[in-house]
């Protein structure tokens, strides 16, 4: 993995506590988020006769950059299934590595269904966004990292990971990659599901009617039984933040660790700083992406 995917920083940002809060710098992925290490982990999985019959796969953007990165890499054709409502700078960004995309309704339409229908026409591999047990491993490669980084600088592995939450890859793979740490995952108001979940002790979906929210990336209106068995069975517990809880935390790491971030990417800095979750001596908080269209990151730090 190190080989293609090269290791993020892990940034110290003082916010007054005795100790800093370790921000591992996911934005900073080739592709502008972690997803290209699950991408690419599965990718390289796939027989010479799999790859000839390309990869298909469902994501607002972050996820189909992640794919669209891997393939170009291996000369494999993607399709993405991607809502008509998707950043344009996500989508630009999509077309831009070679990957043809197909448009849905997010709100009518179901993207699995349209992506299995694609894949199953086409003989290709559907490659998902989480639901995936060599996608959740890919992931963890950033917990793994952050627990090496954290020894050499804060004295031990990370206590306690804030981690930003769709469908709880990222989440699931760092519980793996750190089984003694506690496990904390971050959504949107309204799009808290897993945090739900996991306080009932069984999958729930998100509700009727979700509020709207800016973080396009963890629009996910239900987890999977993979990630949410992973973070159950490791006790993790769930939080939600306010829109304008993460364009503060939007603003921040502009200002103090000069890094954009978007909003998707900020909400498990966000509540830490709502107080939402108390830090630890050695408290990791995940900035999960950075692609954020200009004109609306422009607006958040304008504020």
């Amino acid at each position: 993995m190190e080989k293609v995917v090269v290791p993020t920083p892990l940034l110290p940002l003082d916010i007054g506590g005795p100790a800093p809060l370790w921000c591992k710098a996911e934005s900073l992925q080739p592709v502008g988020a972690f997803k290209l290490r699950g991408a690419w982990h599965r990718l390289t999985d796939l027989s010479d006769d799999e790859r000839a019959r390309g990869v298909v796969a469902f994501s607002s953007g972050n996820h189909a950059q992640g794919v669209a990165w891997a393939a170009r890499r291996l000369g494999i054709d993607a399709t993405i299934v991607m809502p008509t409502d998707a950043p344009a700078a996500k989508r630009a960004a999509t077309l831009a590595l070679g990957a043809e995309i197909v448009g849905y309704d997010r709100a009518t339409e179901s993207r699995e269904a349209i992506a299995a229908a694609f894949a199953a026409a086409r003989g290709a591999t559907l490659v998902p966004s989480f639901d995936d047990a060599w996608i959740i491993e890919g992931q963890g490669t950033a917990g793994l990292e952050a627990a090496t980084q954290m020894d050499a600088w804060a004295g031990g592995p990370p206590d306690r990971a804030i981690i930003c939450c769709g469908g709880g890859g990222l989440a699931a793979g760092i519980a793996l990659a750190l089984p003694e740490t506690e496990i904390v995952v971050v959504e949107p108001e309204g799009w808290d599901d897993m945090a739900r979940s996991l306080a009932a002790g069984e999958i729930l979906a998100v509700g009727p009617n979700p509020p709207p929210t800016a973080c396009d990336a963890l629009q996910t209106t239900r987890v999977s039984p993979l990630t949410f068995g992973v973070l159950h069975a490791r006790g993790a517990r769930g939080v939600a933040v306010s829109e304008e809880e993460v364009r503060a935390a939007q603003r921040l790491a502009f200002s103090a660790l000069n890094l954009v971030v978007e909003p998707g990417g900020a909400v498990a800095l966000a509540a830490v700083l709502a107080g939402r979750v108390a830090a630890t001596a050695r408290t990791l908080v995940t900035l999960s992406g950075g692609n954020v269209d200009p004109a609306a990151f422009a607006r958040v730090i304008a504020r």
